[in-house]
């Protein structure tokens, strides 16, 4: 089932996507994160299908291959260009990929987990965000509060942040 992740920044999206991992079935598998943000449209590709042998530059496989058996965390996926959402689009549908310079498709096995700080709708509306795509995206769809509005947490953050600094200061494992 593929989740999005909806909230300001700052809000945890990334840490909230690791406890999906976590607490999934594919925890055994990768949990990795790719930031979607300021990556152009050539990066962009390689780094979520990969390169084939007939791409300029070694061989290797793109992020979406990278994942399997486990999940990849796109983040900022509002960032993404319509082309790029066409592509992944087709990959989420048809579970492969197709790496930059080849012809031949390879089969893929992950979970989607994506993050947005924008509003994801409004996008859609506009028609910068491919309709296909966000219902391919949202399986689940969770809303993360800004810290603003959750002072209960505050307090724990503050403790934890704390705790950690001290903690590598003087060489000691904080849990």
């Amino acid at each position: 089932l593929p989740v999005l992740i909806t909230g300001e920044t700052g809000t945890g999206k990334q840490l909230v996507a690791a406890a999906i991992h976590a607490l999934s079935g594919r925890r055994s598998g990768p949990f990795m994160v790719m930031h979607c943000v300021a990556l152009s449209e050539q990066l962009l590709e390689n780094e979520l299908f990969g390169r084939g042998a007939d791409a300029s530059g070694p061989e290797r496989p793109g992020n979406l291959e990278l994942a399997a058996g486990g999940t990849l965390f796109l983040d900022e996926i509002g960032e993404l260009n319509l082309g790029a959402q066409a592509k992944l689009l087709r990959a989420l549908e048809t579970r492969r990929v197709v790496r930059v310079g080849e012809q031949g498709e390879r089969a893929i096995d992950l979970r989607i987990v994506a993050a947005t700080n924008h509003a994801i709708e409004d996008a859609v509306q506009a028609g910068s965000f491919r309709r296909d795509l966000y219902f391919r995206l949202t399986g689940a769809k969770l809303w993360l509060p800004p810290l603003r509005d959750r002072p209960r947490e505050l307090p724990i953050l503050a403790q934890r942040f704390h705790l950690a600094r001290a903690g590598v200061e003087h060489g000691i494992r904080v849990v």
